[in-house]
């Protein structure tokens, strides 16, 4: 009898007290807030995990409305053989956007992890599965944009202003620049009244046409961020899109082809129409008839445009707009102004041509940042369709002039169209495979650099060394500014190394998850950061996008 009760004893042991010891040797919690699935694993004392994405992850389930980024993973520690491994408590984030449509409900995570005794024996692979409640208390808080400091911004509002006027001495826009002016003050008989009004009415016409397209590009972009485009220059598909944009319009600089702009009759009779009115609509379509000479300068702030706040974008294009308008508002205050606005000639074509070099400038920066976003293979390509798509612009321009038929026009234009589209497809590949096979074969890294990573810089905040960390891009202007008047310099280089400085780069010109965590770490929407970390200081120094030789020769005294 006290053997059968021995034995319902233990059969109840076996079951229930391996659960009691599995409850306290492991524990998975995951919680969901501002925009992120954190999933925290209570590693025992004695075990650890080491970093294997197989066994080591977070998988969530598709949610309506949400789109989630890769399993972010903390820094961890190296082992004797350079693998990184945690112990303790350990949290895994995932980072998700609303795409729209989102609903509350309850989403599913599973959470995998694999614990090894530090004496070598590992436990078998687990997957938990949670299930979480998520409401839009659990979304991401909207981020306030780092506010632009207040000389950039004047920079760029400067920029657009010239810009609009520089357009007035282009060969499209100067002819009807003069035509119009001196209609204008024809039509108004010399009363300063009604050329001033005259002169404002065609200046509204002209703002009004900036509104327009910097209303259609604010759309775009809203539209854009709204279903994941991501335009911006880590994208290569967006790199080669303006570089298309600005070739072309240099191609017609150098008057290889004409754009040209649709309803020039209606513009004509508008511009000779009187009052007003046909001040206003003079305005509008100036625009439209300065199409040739404004689509190169719109079509570079175009890529500007698409990384600038709503309120930027529309402030640049009406300052642009300004800019055009610019001589007609001189005219409507000062009326004998008209003097001086200069004859057409052909210093005009001159002007244009010298624009078309510089946009063909613009045109190599582009190719450069391509360089290292797809690689040299992948480059030959690029240089390859460029040569296509400047023998489809001759097609254009030499076999749709209006002097042939319109069949024959037509058959230009669809034939050009092909060329270029097909030349396209046949040439251009930016799929991933494509990508990483060409850059995994070259390095970028100066000499005395080293790529950055979250294990190497702990590998060398434990030896108790200095570290400076520069993140950058090659698309970005300020890091090659700050590179080439500061970092590259040989007096700087020679500080570096003789106070034994590690140089760690984090190269973001692709899209870089873990660079990403950094930047927002920072508190940074983008690069450059640079970062130095110094023997015996737990936090480390950050400094401007701009940096001196100075503030790093005063960071370095402290060593």
């Amino acid at each position: 009898m006290v053997k059968k009760y021995f034995v319902i004893a233990f059969l109840i042991l076996m079951v229930f007290v391996p659960q009691i010891f599995a409850e306290e040797r492991e524990t998975v919690t995951a919680r969901v807030e501002d925009g992120k699935i954190l999933v925290t694993y209570s590693i025992p004392e004695g075990y650890h995990q080491t970093l294997q994405e197989d066994y080591f992850y977070i998988d969530v389930e598709p949610y309506p409305g949400l789109q989630f980024s890769d399993t972010i993973y903390p820094e961890g520690h190296l082992d004797a053989d350079g693998n990184t491994e945690y112990k303790g408590n350990t949290t895994l984030v995932k980072k998700f956007t609303v795409t729209g449509g989102f609903e509350p409900g309850q989403i599913t995570i599973y959470a995998g992890y694999q614990f090894c005794e530090d004496s070598g024996a590992c436990l078998f692979p687990e997957e938990k599965e949670i299930n979480l409640a998520i409401d839009e208390t659990a979304l991401p808080a909207a981020e306030p944009k780092p506010a632009t400091s207040f000389p950039k911004t004047l920079q760029y509002l400067l920029m657009a202003f010239l810009g609009g006027i520089i357009l007035n001495v282009m060969p499209c826009v100067l002819p009807v620049l003069s035509i119009k002016a001196m209609s204008l003050v024809k039509q108004s008989q010399q009363d300063r009244k009604h050329i001033f009004q005259g002169s404002m009415a065609y200046t509204l016409g002209i703002l009004f046409s900036f509104i327009v397209l910097a209303a259609i590009i604010i759309i775009l972009k809203t539209t854009g961020e709204s279903v994941g485009w991501g335009f911006q220059f880590q994208s290569p598909g967006f790199v080669m899109a303006l570089l298309i944009v600005i070739f072309v319009f240099a191609l017609s600089l150098f008057d290889v082809f004409i754009i040209r702009a649709p309803g020039m009759q209606v513009a004509t009779k508008a511009s000779s129409k009187g009052g007003l009115t046909g001040s206003f609509l003079s305005g509008i379509f100036a625009v439209l008839l300065a199409t040739p000479c404004t689509a190169p300068l719109l079509g570079a702030a175009l890529g500007f445009a698409f990384s600038q706040p709503p309120l930027m974008i529309l402030a640049i294009f009406l300052l642009i707009g300004l800019g055009l308008a610019f001589p007609f508002i001189i005219i409507g205050i000062w009326p004998k102004a008209i003097r001086i606005i200069p004859k057409p000639g052909e210093w005009m074509n001159i002007f244009k041509e010298v624009m078309g070099f510089l946009l063909l400038a613009t045109a190599f920066y582009l190719i450069r940042s391509l360089y290292f976003l797809v690689g040299g293979k992948e480059l030959l390509s690029v240089l390859v369709y460029l040569l296509i798509l400047a023998f489809a612009a001759w097609i254009y321009g030499r076999f749709a002039k209006p002097e042939f038929s319109k069949t024959k026009q037509w058959i230009a234009t669809i034939l050009a169209i092909v060329i270029a589209v097909g030349g396209g497809f046949l040439t251009l590949d930016f799929s991933e495979e494509n990508i990483t096979a060409s850059l995994e074969e070259e390095s970028h890294l100066r000499p005395g650099w080293e790529k950055f990573s979250p294990e190497l810089l702990q590998k060398y905040r434990e030896a108790g060394q200095p570290v400076f960390i520069d993140f950058g891009a090659e698309w970005c202007l300020t890091c090659k500014t700050n590179e080439t008047t500061v970092l590259f310099t040989e007096d700087i280089e020679t500080a570096f190394q003789e106070k034994g400085i590690k140089l760690l780069k984090g190269d973001n010109t692709k899209k870089n998850p873990v660079i990403g965590e950094w930047l927002s770490r920072f508190n940074r929407a983008g690069v450059p950061l640079y970062i130095f970390y110094l023997p015996g200081q737990e936090e480390p120094i950050v400094l401007p996008e701009l940096i001196t030789k100075d503030m790093i020769y005063n960071i370095l005294e402290k060593l």
